[in-house]
């Protein structure tokens, strides 16, 4: 499994990190009140107080024996050291260190007092010799070194070290026990903090929860060293220490500074926000405006220390765990890219995300750390392959639609059919469709006037005007035969209302050929017939196996070419079946008769859409009635006023006549046989 490679398993840890930054971003702080740890901060204000000033810090021990000295009296808990001090002046000036080795003595006695060594390959940076009898000896003295992970940030704090005397706690756990008064003890399954079984702590670490604690309160140490002198220091120390565990260490801007889980969620350096005793902070030490990505090593203790103490370390889901989440994700985001289109399936998949991030870090209020970067990556990766096996396998299919209709029918309807659940079927199908089928009357002729160029322009011009109203209603134009157009409505697609398209579609064509003319400014406007027929079909490819054609083949089609023609009895540019004008109640129709075409024995009622009601048509509708009740000599009358305004009134004012002259023989049907295509 790719997720299982250890470019990342680096990755991992990230996730800790960004849950980090979470909590920073959304969580309020705790107060520094509820902190069980303290900081006597070694700092930049400090550093640049008259009274350290110009002081190396060897000669502050005296300083630092005081404080020391008020903490155990203001019954701190336990004193860790997190700064070592590997020489002396003792040795030119002797006795200079008096009083520190006394308050190291003191508190070492009441087992308040832990100092700091680090531990290198071949020479640890020790306390000085003096004050490592002072204290008590190796049992009051612990490691300070920290853990990085593969990445090289510090997340862990480590619990045990291998020393010479044997093994022994980290000056975390060390502070910890002292702090609880319970020894902590090492098994095979782990590590045990009296009663407490540490979370993770196999690998012996404990993984740091930097936000849980709090902030933690920081005290200058040059304002503790002002307090003493001060009537309010006894209660200003027994009020900000008594019962908390103190850790005296360096917050200083470039020294000893470890880039942790709040790499991301660091906020800008600023004065410490525990309470003053003597002087208020110096803001012009601070640079408000730079962010960093890195935090004193000494808050990293304490936050180790506070998480054993609160019981309030991190824990991770075990790794068979993870990643049996990350092919979780992995599944359900391939599984949306195969149900969705691409793009809602990737809107779905950033909302998967989404809703795995509010989960984890609701988790991580309750010290649990769920993998967020992982499973992202894994989502991320399913996602880009799922895409690529839809668009080369199961897209093909559609790919191979959309280039057999491209040239042919509307792109926007070439979108719908490639998304349709039910796409036609490529070898033939039979469906419901109205056939348009079109022809321009008298072109043959026109076209024998012009030169070949300006036919080319005058067909450009017309067949590309007419596409564009018959798909503008969903039609597909099946093919051009000459200046003849065939279109479908109802194919590929589903269309229930094709039959109201086929009629929209032909009253588009009416209008804009209206217009063309007025454009094209030919001597002989363009007139056109229109025939239109619905019903069932068999559509689909229809050829050779080298080549084929997308079209419709039936009598539903035979009919609509012989409709068009019969405009030219009729007089009309627009004639369809009954079944099409049934189909299209939106338009205006006139019945102009029942025929018969070549080579169709049923006879079929036709059509024709009217774009406004004038007198004729009225007249005209009423005769047909009068003429299948064989009531002749009333068509005749109502038709007389009309036979020059429209040539069916007068085609049928004929007939009329006729039939008065010699009546037809009983069940004689007003049926008209067209005897030319």
């Amino acid at each position: 499994m790719l997720l299982a490679l250890p470019p990342v398993e680096r990755l991992r840890p990230v996730s800790v990190d960004v849950l980090h930054a979470l909590r920073v971003l959304l969580a309020p702080a705790a107060p520094v009140t509820a902190a069980p740890v303290a900081i006597v901060a070694i700092d930049e204000e400090t550093y640049r107080s008259p009274r350290f000033a110009d002081t190396p810090q060897a000669m502050w021990t005296r300083d630092i024996a005081r404080v020391v000295s008020a903490l155990v009296e203001a019954d701190a808990r336990v004193i860790g050291f997190d700064v070592v001090y590997p020489t002396s002046v003792d040795r030119f000036l002797p006795g200079f260190d008096r009083d520190f080795l006394l308050a190291l003595r003191r508190g070492g006695q009441q087992d308040k007092i832990v100092l700091g060594k680090v531990q290198h390959q071949q020479h640890p940076i020790a306390p000085f010799a003096g004050q490592r009898l002072a204290v008590g000896g190796e049992d009051n003295i612990r490691s300070l070194n920290l853990v990085t992970d593969a990445d090289e940030i510090v997340r862990r704090a480590p619990l045990f070290f291998d020393g010479e005397d044997g093994r022994e706690p980290g000056l975390a756990l060390e502070l910890a026990q002292r702090a609880l008064g319970v020894a902590a003890t090492a098994d095979g399954n782990g590590v045990r903090l009296g009663d407490w079984r540490l979370p993770g702590a196999g690998a012996n670490s404990i993984l740091i929860d930097f936000t849980r604690p709090g902030a933690l309160p920081d005290h200058s140490l040059q304002d503790l060293v002002a307090c003493l002198d001060t009537p309010r220091a006894a209660a200003f120390f027994r009020e900000n220490f008594a019962g908390k565990t103190v850790l005296l260490g360096g917050m200083l801007d470039i020294e000893d500074r470890k880039i942790t889980s709040l790499r991301w969620a660091t906020q800008p350096e600023r004065p410490a926000q525990a309470p003053r005793c003597a002087s208020e902070p110096r803001h012009d030490l601070f640079d408000a405006q730079v962010m960093r990505d890195s935090i004193p090593g000494v808050l990293v203790h304490a936050a180790a220390v506070a998480n054993l103490i609160g019981r309030t370390v991190l824990q991770e889901v075990p790794r068979p765990t993870a990643h049996a989440l990350d092919a979780v994700m992995a599944a359900i985001a391939a599984g949306l890219v195969l149900v969705l289109v691409p793009a809602l399936a990737t809107v779905a998949v950033a909302g998967l995300l989404l809703l795995w991030l509010v989960v984890a870090y609701l988790a991580f209020g309750g010290g649990l750390v769920l993998p967020v970067v992982t499973p992202a990556l894994a989502a991320a990766m399913a996602l880009a392959m799922a895409l690529g096996w839809r668009f080369a396998v199961t897209d093909r299919d559609k790919r191979v639609l959309r280039q057999s209709f491209a040239l042919y029918l509307a792109p926007a309807l070439i979108d719908r059919m490639a998304d349709s659940n039910r796409p036609p079927a490529l070898g033939g199908e039979t469906r419901e469709v109205t056939v348009f089928f079109s022809d321009l009357a008298g072109f043959s002729s026109m076209s024998e006037k012009m030169a070949p160029a300006e036919t080319v322009r005058v067909m450009n011009a017309y067949l590309g005007a007419m596409t564009d109203e018959i798909e503008a209603r969903g039609g597909m134009v099946d093919k051009y035969i000459g200046d003849a157009i065939v279109a479908l409505f109802g194919a590929p697609l589903d269309q229930p209302d094709h039959a109201a398209r086929g009629a929209a579609a032909a009253l588009a064509c009416r209008a804009r050929l209206n217009t063309l003319n007025a454009e094209l400014g030919l001597a002989a406007p363009l007139r056109q017939r229109i025939g239109l027929n619905s019903g069932p079909a068999l559509v689909g490819n229809i050829g050779s196996s080298r080549r084929f054609n997308y079209t419709a083949m039936g009598d539903v089609v035979n009919l609509a070419a012989r409709l068009e023609g019969a405009n030219k009895t009729f007089g009309t540019d627009i004639l369809a079946a009954e079944v099409t004008a049934t189909g299209a109640p939106g338009a205006s129709w006139l019945e102009l008769d029942a025929v018969r075409v070549v080579g169709r024995g049923t006879p079929v009622r036709l059509f024709t859409p009217l774009d406004n009601a004038l007198p004729w048509t009225q007249a005209y509708a009423q005769a047909l009635s009068a003429f299948r009740a064989r009531n002749f000599a009333g068509a005749v009358a109502g038709l007389a006023p009309f036979r020059a305004d429209a040539k069916a009134a007068a085609r049928l004012y004929d007939r009329a006549v006729s039939l008065t002259a010699q009546p037809p023989p009983p069940g004689w049907e007003s049926i008209f046989d067209l005897t030319e295509k």
